[in-house]
């Protein structure tokens, strides 16, 4: 989403009004809160499934920290 918005992931951040802890869990594919969820998704205009995908791993377990 990000290559086709010709945006880097730290003016996402700003843009969004997320912390750069946010950001670097999203990129470890960590827990965020459904809020910081629906921040991206307004600033982006875009939705849920446009930004993320849930999948069935069965090797994880989830990240409740």
């Amino acid at each position: 989403m990000l290559i086709d918005k010709n945006m880097k992931r730290v003016e996402m951040q700003y843009l969004a009004g997320i912390s750069g802890n946010i950001l670097a869990r999203m990129g470890k594919n960590k827990y965020v809160s459904m809020e910081t969820v629906e921040k991206i998704c307004k600033k982006m205009d875009c939705t849920i499934d446009e930004m993320m995908e849930f999948t069935d791993d069965e090797n994880s377990t989830p990240d409740t920290a």
